[in-house]
């Protein structure tokens, strides 16, 4: 049984074909679909998600020149600058949403994913994938790489301003973690965990 998530009717779960949905047939909202190889294609875009988190937090993310002089910025610079100036909770939400949310995202998706690829279930692999599932909308990256443009805007008028391989990174993270919602299938998750409990 499924309840929709828009009215709460309750609805039998019956296998789809592959790219259709099953709608509610009350208000009409999309219960759950069939993807075709949703799992692989989370997966493989999952492994792409953690490769360029960490060549983002690896890098300089840009360089700012001024009168002779170059500072290289890293992603946790702002963070640390934020708690120095005494401004704590902004900078653990920050840090929150922009280096915690995502890596929890990522390593817990592979967590869940890569067993049951392997047609293994993980230990206490349900409340891992809530737990995913729930941390989804603290994942900010798209509104913390807004604020930067906004500030590389300004900041082009005082100063050089040089982007480096983590900027670049950071913008392929967004689109990843964009494509691993579009592309997941949640239904077919729990389904895979069913089969092979």
């Amino acid at each position: 049984m499924i309840a929709c998530h828009e009215c709460d009717l309750l609805h039998r779960t019956r296998p789809l074909p592959v790219g259709t949905q099953a709608r509610c047939t009350r208000c009409g909202a999309v219960l759950y679909s069939h993807r075709r190889n949703s799992l692989d294609r989370t997966l493989a875009l999952n492994i792409a998600g953690l490769i360029l988190f960490a060549l983002a937090n690896s890098f300089p993310f840009l360089a700012m020149k001024l009168e002779g002089q170059s500072q290289q910025i890293v992603l946790l610079t702002g963070i640390r600058e934020l708690y120095r100036q005494g401004l704590t909770e902004m900078a653990f939400l920050v840090l929150l949403t922009t280096i915690i949310a995502p890596l929890v995202q990522l390593t817990g998706l592979l967590y869940v994913l890569l067993p049951l690829r392997l047609d293994r279930v993980p230990p206490a692999v349900w409340r891992v994938f809530r737990w995913v599932r729930r941390l989804q909308p603290w994942s900010m990256l798209e509104v913390f790489m807004l604020g930067i443009l906004v500030a590389l805007v300004k900041l082009a008028k005082m100063a050089e301003v040089v982007p480096g391989i983590s900027l670049f990174c950071f913008f392929g993270l967004i689109y990843v973690l964009a494509a691993i919602s579009a592309s997941l299938d949640p239904q077919r998750v729990w389904e895979k965990w069913w089969e092979h409990r």
